[in-house]
């Protein structure tokens, strides 16, 4: 299955100590970047959180948003953060040591320290595993959408893989006559300038002909082609074979277009460079 970098969803659950929302949005990326927004109260869980996307996803700049309603009633009354209050205490005797004219903090500092005041249900157990059942939930459903979006990006690139293929197979049986028109008009001029010598215009025709020659271009090309339908049709993080592949089949057009001596020859060989260039684009959005 073919997979799209960009995609997104979200969702919510409720917990004994509140509810918590994730959104989960992506774009297109040469690798995984993992960007989290959240609360202090969950950075302990960002690890575990890392892990389980990075589980699910090769590539794109993913950015999870976390929000966390905590919940305080009588039966889960929210409580000092005892590791931080020791550790403002720690702060506050370094800087009057120093600074000893500095005001010490007060209870109101304290209480509107970021992180101060924890529910007792918040910190818990209870609220690791509903941020992971959820990620994990969440995570399905971008998995979802991010195919569905696949599957289109797949029958696009499909579509013009098949293009690309009938243009090969149309002007194929024209390179002969294109070349032996050409060589004939060339004869006549190299006769006229060589004075008669058979030998001398025979030896420059065969050089000429050699660089006009386009059935290896040909050939490969219908090889890159059908190592695009394989490789699409075997599906997964393809992204980087696909752009790959991309290369390959424009410097094949390009030099079927530099070779050409006939407008027919050189109309088809823009064609295929502008098809090319439409799947180049829609590659950038594939994992």
């Amino acid at each position: 299955m073919i997979h799209s970098m960009t995609g997104f969803a979200a969702g919510s659950a409720e917990f004994a100590g509140g509810a918590l929302t994730f959104d989960l949005r992506a774009v297109n990326h040469r690798y995984l970047d993992i960007q989290m927004r959240m609360p202090d109260e969950l950075r302990p869980l960002e690890p575990a959180l890392r892990e389980a996307i990075a589980a699910q996803l090769a590539r794109g700049k993913v950015e999870c948003r976390i929000g966390l309603a905590a919940r305080h009633d009588a039966g889960s009354p929210a409580q000092l953060n005892q590791g931080l209050l020791k550790q403002l205490a720690q702060w506050n005797a370094e800087v009057k040591t120093v600074l000893p004219q500095a005001r010490d903090l007060g209870v109101a500092d304290i209480l509107h320290w970021n992180g101060m005041l924890e529910s007792a249900a918040a910190s818990g157990e209870a609220l690791r595993e509903t941020a992971l059942e959820l990620l994990q939930q969440v995570l399905q459903d971008f998995a979802a959408a991010r195919s569905r979006e696949g599957k289109k990006l797949k029958d696009f690139l499909l579509q013009r893989v098949g293009q690309i293929e009938e243009l090969r197979v149309a002007v194929a049986p024209r390179i002969p006559a294109a070349i032996a028109a050409y060589e004939e008009k060339l004869t006549a001029r190299l006769r006229e300038a060589m004075q008669g010598d058979d030998e001398r215009v025979r030896q420059e025709i065969t050089l000429f002909a050699s660089k006009i020659d386009v059935d290896e271009e040909l050939s490969r090309l219908q090889t890159h082609l059908a190592e695009m339908r394989r490789v699409l049709n075997k599906g997964g993080a393809v992204g980087k074979r696909l752009d790959f592949l991309m290369q390959e089949l424009h410097r094949e057009a390009n030099t079927l277009g530099s070779k050409s001596v006939d407008a027919e020859v050189s109309r088809t060989a823009m064609e295929m460079k502008i098809l090319i260039e439409q799947m180049r684009e829609q590659i950038q959005n594939i994992e």
